[in-house]
């Protein structure tokens, strides 16, 4: 455990942004997840409609850097082609 106030107070950043980090990472997967069931089953006019929202999760966590950049747009590269195949 830290003794210094200024290192007690970075625990205590550093344990909330774990927690939303997580929490963001969770969601981001699930949505992916989601999307991936919808083409397993057959459904690509629903999958169409569920992939604006993959990108707009994707595009996010680039964003504040949750994912590298590049791994978004791999991502979004590989999921788009799941559709077309």
């Amino acid at each position: 455990m830290p003794n210094i106030q200024s290192a007690k107070k970075a625990l205590r950043q550093n344990v909330r942004r774990r927690a939303k980090n997580l929490k963001k990472k969770s969601e981001l997967k699930s949505v992916i997840k989601q999307y991936k069931k919808l083409i397993a089953a057959g459904n690509k006019e629903e999958a169409k409609k569920h992939l604006p929202q993959v990108y707009k999760k994707l595009d996010k966590s680039a964003k504040v850097n949750l994912i590298k950049k590049n791994k978004s747009s791999r991502l979004k590269s590989r999921l788009a082609k799941l559709i077309a195949a």
